[in-house]
């Protein structure tokens, strides 16, 4: 378990070159194997196929879920900068992959209050289109801090369903926006985000 999470530390996918960090992150997925049964707080699917995904942030947190989507075999397309009115066609749900990168944004050219801005206004279309929302924090501890806390805090609370990996969530913060109305589901590594995620949605 040790070699595993030295292989997949986030610092090693942060800013590796893209083909190098998904390397690392498909290693960690094969290599991955549950020891026991995980109880999740969500108990039943809600969410239909076709997912859009998209990111919140700019990190590369969204290709580790397209990844982990994939896997999963759930219908989705993806766009790192969907807008409202931009939303496919037959869109069921709108998945936030939600953890803010200083390079990402710069990458993109898009100004922190400019990219919460187009979140909130995708949400909001969203919402008028009868989509759920899920959302989906897998970047732990080194995506947490000032950039990616505003991001957390604007998506979180508008979600219908949230997974995380757990030690994003040492100071409680995913805790306090889900509160009591929206099911928050944690997993001790990225590799498993993808179970609680998938049995969200209707077959």
């Amino acid at each position: 378990m040790k070699l595993l999470n030295r292989v997949f530390s986030q610092r090693d996918f942060d800013w590796a070159p893209g083909k190098r960090a998904l390397s690392v992150f498909l290693l960690a997925l094969a290599i991955s194997v549950p020891l026991f049964a995980q109880s999740y707080n969500l108990k039943a699917p809600f969410a239909g196929q076709p997912a859009l995904l998209t990111s919140v942030g700019q990190s590369a947190d969204v290709e580790m879920v397209k990844v982990l989507l994939t896997r999963a075999k759930i219908a989705f397309t993806i766009d790192g900068q969907a807008k409202a009115g931009g939303i496919p066609a037959g869109a069921k749900t709108l998945i936030l992959a939600i953890g803010g990168s200083s390079k990402g944004l710069g990458a993109a050219g898009i100004a922190p209050e400019a990219e919460l801005e187009r979140v909130k206004a995708l949400i909001a279309d969203a919402r008028k289109k009868g989509m759920k929302i899920i959302g989906a924090h897998v970047g732990g501890e080194a995506r947490r801090g000032e950039l990616s806390d505003k991001f957390i805090q604007l998506a979180v609370p508008l979600c219908d369903y949230v997974v995380i990996v757990a030690e994003g969530n040492a100071d409680g913060l995913f805790t306090k926006l889900c509160g009591s109305k929206i099911p928050l589901d944690a997993v001790d590594k990225i590799a498993k985000v993808g179970i609680p995620l998938a049995a969200a949605f209707l077959k």
